[in-house]
């Protein structure tokens, strides 16, 4: 994998643990080689991730709305940071150049731009890994809702092995690297999405 997207929050969260595991899941990127991607900004879980790929020296590439440049506090320090209209063209900028996804803690934000990601995945728009990096199981509420789905009929269980999940980066990197993604059907073109 040479680029992965990072979604997480734009504040730091109440617990040190998280801002940890940014930096940790930063020093991971450097080691690997992979290039971030992430929403652009300089703040909270955001900014612990891009300050960490920054001062190793690795590839940055920050997409930001216009609307969130300014309260995001958008980094014009990082290798790369574009500008686009709105939160569909960031996400979609996003899939077109990463080859896979991760959501760390953070809102609802965070929330919406990984369901959607998922989602694009279940709609056979990409084929890429996307996983959840589950700090202090603060995304086990979400895990459960996902398998919920699955039990009450709501999901198929080849769409729920499209959200990988895992406790340590180094682990979910792993993970991601093997990945291999169950068939599923191509609902919508991606020249139509």
């Amino acid at each position: 994998m040479k680029r992965i997207s990072v979604f997480c929050g734009s504040r730091d969260g109440i617990r040190p643990s998280y801002g940890e595991a940014a930096r940790i899941l930063g020093q991971a990127f450097l080691r690997r080689g992979i290039g971030l991607v992430y929403g652009g900004g300089g703040v909270g879980m955001m900014g612990r991730i891009s300050d960490t790929v920054k001062n190793g020296g690795g590839e940055i590439i920050g997409i930001i709305p216009n609307a969130l440049l300014a309260r995001e506090v958008g980094r014009s320090d990082i290798g790369e940071l574009r500008i686009v209209r709105s939160m569909h063209e960031r996400k979609a900028m996003m899939v077109e150049i990463s080859d896979g996804f991760i959501a760390m803690p953070g809102g609802f934000g965070t929330f919406e731009e990984f369901c959607e990601i998922v989602t694009w995945s279940q709609l056979g728009l990409h084929a890429k890994p996307v996983g959840l990096l589950n700090i202090d199981s603060y995304f086990d509420p979400l895990i459960e809702q996902f398998d919920r789905a699955v039990s009450e009929g709501f999901a198929y269980p080849e769409n729920r092995r499209l959200l990988l999940h895992e406790t340590d980066p180094d682990c979910l990197l792993d993970l991601m690297a093997s990945y291999t993604p169950p068939e599923v059907e191509q609902w919508i073109d991606p020249d139509e999405a």
